[in-house]
Order: structure tokens, then C-alpha cells, then sequence
């Protein structure tokens, strides 16, 4: 685990408010969110696989948004209160960046919508 010293000196300013004091970057602001090339979106915070691109959808939100994931053991969900009602919060399980949270309203066949702050991710396009 870093320090928060060590965070500040590796992310930037908006990666570290929102990886590690789980803030929120302004809707369709984030450089991923219209990203529509074939990949892998890793963790920014440490590179951990987190969305495939096969599973991105539209979802009109203002931030990248995921109906399914490679592997849920990849990501650490918790319940906030922080607006004054449960959400489901995700993080990063290996660095415990925040990302997003998930809700229930998605498309099929999952009514996930895993919706994730764009600057906390990397896109690693997939070699064909």
C-alpha cells in the first residue's frame, strides 16, 4: 500500500481526488467515455484488468459504463450512504482505487450498469 504522498507524486490531481478520496470527475468530460476501440480498461491506479470493451455500452450517463466484467473478483463492492441513500461503491480490489459505483439498471442480460469514472481507468487496445 502507498502513502498518500507517494499517490500525489504518481497520479495526477483530478486521478487522486477521485481514486483516493472517491470523488467524481464532471460528466462527459472523461477521454474514455466515447471510446469505441476493441481493448481492455485497466485500473490506473496499479493496471489491474477491470471492463472489456466487448462488455460497454451507451448509457447516455456521461461516463464510461460496463453491463458485465471479465472478473468480479477484480473489483471490491461496498455500500456508501455519501448522497444520503445506498449505492453500491466499487473499487479496485487490488489497490482499492475508487471507480464508480454499479446499479441496477442496465441492459440485459445482466441489468448491471457499471458506471466508472473515466479518469480512473487505462484502455490497452487488443492486438489482432
Amino acid at each position: 500500500m502507498k502513502t498518500a504522498d507517494e499517490w500525489k507524486k504518481m497520479l495526477t490531481e483530478k486521478e487522486y481526488y477521485v481514486l483516493r478520496e472517491k470523488g467524481t470527475e464532471r460528466p462527459f468530460t472523461g477521454d474514455l467515455l466515447n471510446n469505441k476501440t476493441e481493448g481492455l480498461y485497466t485500473c490506473r491506479g496499479c493496471g489491474l484488468p477491470l471492463f472489456a470493451s466487448k462488455y460497454k455500452f451507451e448509457s447516455g450517463t456521461g461516463w464510461p459504463s460496463f453491463f458485465d466484467v471479465p472478473d468480479v473478483k477484480a473489483l471490491h463492492l461496498e455500500t456508501d450512504y455519501d448522497l444520503g441513500y445506498p449505492r453500491t461503491e466499487l473499487t479496485c480490489a487490488k489497490c482499492g482505487g475508487h471507480l464508480g459505483h454499479v446499479f441496477d439498471d442496465g441492459p440485459k442480460p445482466t441489468n448491471k450498469r457499471y458506471c466508472i469514472n473515466a479518469v480512473a481507468l487505462d484502455f490497452i487496445k487488443t492486438e489482432n
